[in-house]
């Protein structure tokens, strides 16, 4: 039956395609040749369109390739030209503090509830009594933030001194029975309508204030050494015995660092600063020692107590959480160890919850936010050119530094366990209080970085600014002290007299407070002798190079009668944003073609002078 249906159909087929070529017979008895050319060639055409579209999206397909390609090997290029044209941006470091205090303060928040929920239920009967308080001096530290970035530089200074009173005194207050508060064998806290208060950690700001205020005006008078560290150093002392009293070793190892980071940045010499830190270490261990509970807790750092339940207890707890959480974490909210495992896990030990519920790279978040911030508060350091402003934001950052990888490290096994607190991080009401104190400084010190000054004078102020109504910022200028002093030191140069004595480290450019030029091969030991009295140095002065006396006439003199040389406008000094400090008195003069020439050459005309056109608010006129 197959065969025949198959037979049958190419017969069908074979009738069909004779009555086709019949008709076509019938229809091609009255054309030519031309048609079937044109035919064969419309064929053609279209069997070509077709392998062309075949041929399309592979070729699509390998553009697109080749263009996925060379995005992917552009992206860090991309990323890194991003990063230099944020950076590059006038109000970049302003912009940086104010992102890095809202996002330590966002996740510190989140964390102290993650990790108190249960000691505070099981101890008070709510999950969020602890978080409640720490929301609660957030706020306030918010607000204080907001005022230490409104108030001037010249009012911060004027009541540095009476703030370092005040926190020396409330240090005293603490101590007295009846006035402060006893809690664990320590009487730190002062507890107003149920909020406590640790004066010692409001005395933190106030010496970063004072210190730096003290440096910055020693600079002024070209103090000596011994002039210099009377004032700072018995005060830091001072302060150091009132809050070993309490007994706290934490927080007196932050003022040492504190003192000793001011040291430091003022660029005293390498025999004193070596003097001071070993000093304060040996006073740390006699510290350590003379406890039984610290004692114990160094002993169980180096192995030579193996007490799972006693002085080892907590570092151990902090090891096995942070095991427990490995690479990503047992998740937000799911942490073992807060269940009374790990004593204050809220607190002192809050990063190893951090590193049991989002595992290493939550740690290593915290980690890179802490040096994003580092680095933002040198930037700020570097930028600035008022020395009150440098002294007290490196002072500040190196602090909060120092707090935080003290903590991440005494967590994580690499030191003993000493009690400082992760910065905005762990549960504390005044340290939160303080640390935002602290950036609301570093942002008012940002503000004042020349370009941003130029930027906000010009009326360029963000929405945020208006908003806030933050007043506009006032650029640094010397006051007439200093620029006679530098004349002098310039002077002396000239004559080849040596003005200071070189404290540099090491590093090239650095030189005394004078100005005086000359190498130097360490720290300290200058190329040339110095004088008898050594002066004090800030380690930002540039070098200056000693060049011989330009001859009489030259534009770099006055006449020979008076004998005072004048300094080079140097590349800040060039720059005029709109007048000074209030009562600053004129520090920089205009450096136009008639001051230059001297007394003896005629007056530029006001219209072709450049320099003149400027504001001059706060300027003296020509001698």
């Amino acid at each position: 039956m197959s065969t025949d249906k198959t037979a049958v159909d190419a017969a069908d087929d074979e009738s069909t395609f004779d009555d086709e070529d019949t008709l076509d017979d019938s229809f091609q008895d009255g054309t030519d040749e031309t048609s079937d050319v044109s035919r064969r060639a419309s064929v053609r055409r279209k069997a070509s369109e077709g392998a062309a579209a075949l041929s399309k999206p592979a070729a699509e397909v390998s553009a697109a390739a080749s263009t996925a390609g060379s995005v992917t090997a552009s992206l860090p290029a991309m990323l890194v030209e991003g990063v230099r044209n944020l950076l590059a941006r006038p109000l970049a470091s302003y912009q940086l503090v104010l992102t890095m205090a809202f996002m330590l303060t966002a996740f510190g928040l989140v964390m102290v509830l993650s990790a108190s929920s249960v000691e505070g239920y099981s101890q008070d009967g709510s999950a969020y009594g602890l978080f409640t308080t720490q929301v609660i001096f957030a706020g306030l530290g918010l607000v204080v933030f907001y005022l230490m970035l409104r108030v001037p530089v010249r009012l911060l200074r004027r009541f540095a001194a009476p703030s370092m009173a005040i926190a020396i005194l409330l240090l005293g207050l603490v101590l007295i029975p009846g006035i402060g508060t006893l809690s664990q064998g320590a009487r730190r806290w002062f507890v107003i309508s149920g909020v406590s208060v640790q004066p010692s950690e409001l005395v933190k700001v106030a010496l970063c204030i004072w210190g730096a205020h003290l440096l910055a005006s020693r600079r002024r008078d070209n103090a000596s050494i011994k002039e210099l560290l009377i004032p700072l150093v018995p005060v830091a002392m001072l302060v150091c015995v009132l809050i070993i009293l309490e007994p706290n070793l934490s927080t007196t190892i932050t003022i040492a660092i504190i003192v000793g980071a001011m040291l430091w940045f003022a660029g005293l010499p390498i025999k004193v600063f070596s003097a001071f830190a070993v000093s304060g270490v040996v006073l740390a261990v006699i510290l350590a020692l003379v406890e039984g509970y610290r004692s114990q807790r160094v002993m169980s750092f180096l192995g030579g107590i193996d007490d799972p339940q006693g002085a080892g207890y907590q570092a151990r707890q902090a090891t096995y959480a942070l095991a427990n959480g490995g690479v990503f974490g047992v998740g937000l909210g799911q942490s073992s160890a807060k269940w009374n495992y790990l004593p204050n896990a809220h607190n002192d030990f809050i990063f190893a919850i951090i590193g049991e519920e989002l595992g290493l790279l939550g740690g290593l978040l915290v980690v890179f936010l802490f040096v994003l911030l580092g680095y933002i508060g040198f930037r700020i350091a570097h930028r600035s050119t008022d020395p009150f402003l440098r002294l007290m934001t490196a002072t500040i950052t190196v602090l909060i530094l120092a707090q935080a990888f003290i903590n991440i490290g005494y967590v994580i096994g690499l030191l003993p366990v000493t009690g400082i607190q992760l910065p905005l991080i762990s549960a504390g009401g005044t340290s939160t209080l303080t640390v935002l104190a602290m950036l609301g400084l570093l942002a008012n010190a940002a503000r004042h970085e020349p370009e941003a000054v130029a930027t906000l004078t010009a009326g360029s102020q963000g929405r945020l600014a208006r908003i806030l109504r933050l007043p506009t910022p006032v650029a640094y200028r010397q006051t007439r002290a200093e620029t006679l002093r530098d004349r002098l030191d310039q002077r002396r140069s000239a004559s080849g007299r040596p003005a200071g004595r070189t404290t540099g480290r090491g590093a090239p450019g650095r030189v005394g407070a004078s100005g005086r030029a000359g190498a130097s091969t360490g720290r300290g030991r200058p190329a040339e002798p110095a004088e008898s009295q050594g002066r004090f140095t800030m380690p930002w002065k540039r070098a200056k190079t000693a060049e011989p006396a330009p001859a009489r006439g030259a534009s770099a003199r006055r006449p020979a009668a008076t004998g005072r040389t004048r300094p080079a406008p140097s590349a800040r000094a060039g720059v005029d944003y709109r007048g000074g400090y209030p009562g600053a008195g004129s520090a920089r003069r205009s450096a136009s073609p008639g001051w230059r020439a001297g007394a003896h050459q005629p007056r530029t005309p006001r219209s072709a002078d450049p320099g003149r056109d400027r504001p001059t608010h706060g300027r003296a006129g020509r001698r």
